[in-house]
């Protein structure tokens, strides 16, 4: 892991940006005294416990709530017949009209997990047992998990319906790849994952004078109200949500589930305050999946290592009921040439309905899927032309003076230099000196195999640009109030919006109160997710504070006498005086004093609004070796490369690279959510879901890399999936690359031993 200078945030002075400043949010957590919101006290709260389906398909014969509602401490028992609440609509418009879904299963349950029914009870323990007494018979149907198969019909997940197919991306246009010298081809599955955030949903209502209060784990406050306000039929102004600290969301935490709308709803009904937290079996099995497509793709070029050609077919899994994950092979779409300079390429998507839980965005949301079915693909095409796999990375790169460099999707780059990202990943290990070890081990058929996995990439983030809101406050005391619409996610926003703050404003970060998480605090919110946080809403930040600075000039020259164009703010001070007549001063606190200011005007809003997505790129290299006799792993280095544009803090950046290795190669190694043939979850806990552990992970090595974008003041792009997207196509890689001599081209993921045991002992056999 690479080391950090820390910065200890002074009095003004030198900027401070650009260095690693320790997160000021961790204290609290440390302490034990984190506001998650199981940990919140609500004094005569009830508690919820779900019943849902063991089937995965299957007609609802009926449901039998007589004794638990006789059991002690039960308050009352929910099913889709006395609920209350018409079935919701897909979040998104793009889909089938007809896919809509029951809060509680109505009629049909369409995958294990489903909600059919909820107890309300005294306490959590008597709840459950309640749950245990509710009798479900279920008619099983025919369940749908391949997904050829649900592209073809024969089974109907919706019988009003002709189709299970939610939504899809017709070919633009047809690829000839008749003229090419070489054309490799391959069918690559982009397996099913959890995001197993440390927290699960966790949620509480309370509903007093017509009013709702929800206490939620999310991604964003705003989108989370606005979601219970629209399936409740409340006005937006009745519902108050507030989010404190969340232990992860990676993208499968936004807006309000179903389970968490029910819990708001039934407080309203009986007007008391309702609890609920899912175990880690309901998290598997009941919530939202990430990835799952799979993907037929087809590369030609010639024999000097030139790409030319390159298609792909995507079928993506969307789940029994659309979500964000039916739509995510447009981001594929978008990303789908890479870093490569390809001038024909086709893609198509078909996104289908299984009986399996719904998909969902997940850290990369599309963009990792493009990454590494391309890069896999490379690699495929290197080892058919002879060629080394950086060599050929290296000629199909665009020029550092092609940018802003639009693909042949159509999506325009903003800026990057991706030769110099896979050079500094490169120069940092010893490559021919791995290849020549490598070489020896094949030729002296060594037991343990070494392997090198390459992976260059290009990211999209803060898709589509835009705002965020942000208010920066002179208060009475002399310090500030900075409020801000983004929803930290443990990400370190409190400490990044500090430090952006302070240094526009010239005094320390300690004296900046950072606002967020609260509907009736904050107007308005957008979703944290995306990458989008520090470009957009770090430069929100920045605007506010540039306009408070010139509302105090503008009161600062009212004091001095002075005009205010001759009015400077000197950062080292942080105080106002005259150009040239730095003695002659006044001061952030003698303003917030003066009874001839008004106080009203020292404000400063932003209007900040970015144009259009930015897209970090990077290399990443790993060296993994194979034990050729059991098929276990072992990643032996991590070199990453992530050029994300001015970092603000690099703490805070190489957190998040770090946990977005651990995702990438949890996913290339270990992890994956799958279903025998009747539907039913095999990976419904811990044991069975082999979530990474510190135990399978080496230190990183990240070299630091900064090429700037031109869309936002702070000339910074995201980071926080980056290292994800990166990492799961280089470890695929060097896994495959180790055992490649032994005339194993692919394997999917996840690697497990087994996997790799099998393909190596058919290959003997």
């Amino acid at each position: 892991m690479s080391s950090e200078t820390f910065v200890k945030p002074g009095s003004g002075g030198t900027s401070f940006l650009g260095n690693a400043v320790p997160r000021r949010e961790d204290l609290s957590l440390l302490q034990g005294k984190g506001g998650y919101v199981a940990n919140i006290p609500m004094e005569g709260a009830v508690y919820a416990h779900f019943v849902r389906s063991s089937i995965s398909h299957g007609e609802i014969v009926s449901v039998e709530t007589g004794e638990a509602l006789k059991m002690p401490g039960v308050i009352a028992v929910h099913t889709a017949e006395n609920l209350g609440l018409s079935d919701r609509e897909v979040i998104l418009k793009v889909y089938e009209s007809g896919m809509t879904r029951p809060y509680l299963a109505r009629e049909r349950v369409r995958f294990v997990g489903e909600p059919i029914a909820v107890v309300l009870a005294e306490n959590e323990y008597l709840a459950a047992d309640a749950a245990e007494n509710i009798w479900v018979e279920i008619e099983p149907l025919k369940p749908l998990v391949d997904l050829e198969k649900a592209v073809d019909g024969e089974v109907l997940l919706f019988p009003g319906l002709d189709s299970n197919i939610v939504t899809e991306i017709p070919k633009r246009k047809e690829v000839d790849f008749s003229d090419c010298e070489v054309v490799v081809e391959a069918e690559i599955m982009n397996s099913k994952v959890a995001a197993v955030s440390i927290e699960p949903r966790v949620t509480m209502a309370s509903y007093e004078d017509g009013r709702l209060t929800c206490w939620a784990s999310n991604q964003g406050a705003h989108d989370y109200r606005d979601s219970v306000a629209e399936a409740l039929g409340m006005e937006v102004k009745d519902v108050r949500v507030i989010i404190t600290d969340i232990g992860g969301g990676f993208g499968v935490k936004g807006l309000a589930s179903e389970e968490e709308i029910i819990i708001a709803h039934l407080s309203r009904l009986h007007e008391k305050p309702v609890r609920w937290m899912e175990s880690r079996t309901e998290n598997l099995t009941g919530f939202a999946h990430g990835r799952a497509q799979k993907q037929k793709v087809k590369m030609g070029g010639n024999r000097n290592g030139k790409i030319t050609h390159y298609s792909l077919e995507v079928i993506q899994d969307s789940g029994a009921y659309p979500k964000w994950g039916a739509v995510l092979p447009g981001s594929t779409l978008m990303m789908a040439s890479g870093v490569y300079r390809i001038p024909n390429v086709e893609f198509s998507s078909r996104s289908v309905a299984t009986t399996t839980a719904p998909v969902c965005a997940y850290r990369g949301a599309g963009r990792p899927e493009a990454t590494s079915v391309i890069e896999r693909t490379v690699d495929l095409f290197a080892r058919k032309i002879e060629m080394d796999p950086a060599e050929v990375r290296r000629l199909n790169f665009p020029n550092r003076e092609e940018f802003p460099f639009r693909n042949s999707t159509g999506t325009v780059y903003d800026s990057g230099d991706y030769e110099k990202a896979l050079d500094k990943a490169l120069n940092v290990i010893d490559y021919e000196g791995i290849r020549s070890e490598q070489n020896r081990r094949r030729d002296e058929n060594e037991r343990l195999q070494l392997g090198i996995g390459i992976s260059t990439y290009v990211e999209v983030t803060a898709g589509g640009g835009g705002g965020e809101y942000g208010l920066v406050e002179l208060k009475n005391d002399g310090t500030f109030i900075a409020t801000t619409g983004s929803t930290p996610i443990g990400t370190g926003h409190v400490t990044t919006w500090a430090m952006l703050v302070a240094d526009r404003l010239g005094v320390p970060m300690e004296k900046v109160e950072i606002v967020y998480g609260d509907t009736d605090k904050v107007p308005s919110g957008e979703m944290t997710g995306g990458s989008r946080s520090v470009q957009v809403s770090g430069s929100s930040m920045v605007d506010a504070s540039e306009k408070l600075v010139e509302s105090a000039r503008k009161a600062a020259a009212d004091l001095l006498e002075a005009s205010e164009d001759d009015i400077v703010l000197n950062k080292e001070s942080g105080d106002f005086h005259v150009v040239g007549t730095p003695t002659v001063s006044i001061s952030w606190e003698e303003l917030a004093s003066s009874t001839s200011v008004d106080q009203k005007q020292l404000i400063g809003a932003s209007d900040f609004s970015q144009e259009g997505a930015t897209f970090p790129f990077g290399a990443h290299i790993v060296i993994a070796e194979v034990d050729i006799e059991t098929g276990a792993t072992t990643i032996q280095r991590v070199i990453a490369v992530d050029d994300a544009g001015k970092i603000v803090n690099p703490l805070l950046a190489t957190g998040q690279v770090h946990g977005g290795l651990a995702q990438g190669v949890a996913q290339a190694l270990l992890e994956e959510i799958s279903y025998d043939s009747e539907g039913n979850p095999q990976t419904s806990n811990l044991m069975d879901y082999t979530a990474i552990s510190a135990m399978e992970l080496p230190s990183f090595e990240r070299i630091s890399m900064e090429t700037p974008t031109p869309l936002n003041p702070i000339g910074a792009k995201g980071i926080g999936e980056s290292g994800t997207i990166g990492s799961t196509a280089a470890v695929q890689n060097a896994v495959i690359d180790a055992i490649s001599y032994l005339g194993i081209d692919h394997l999917d993921m996840p690697l497990t031993p087994q996997r790799i045991w099998a393909a190596i002992s058919s290959r003997s056999a």
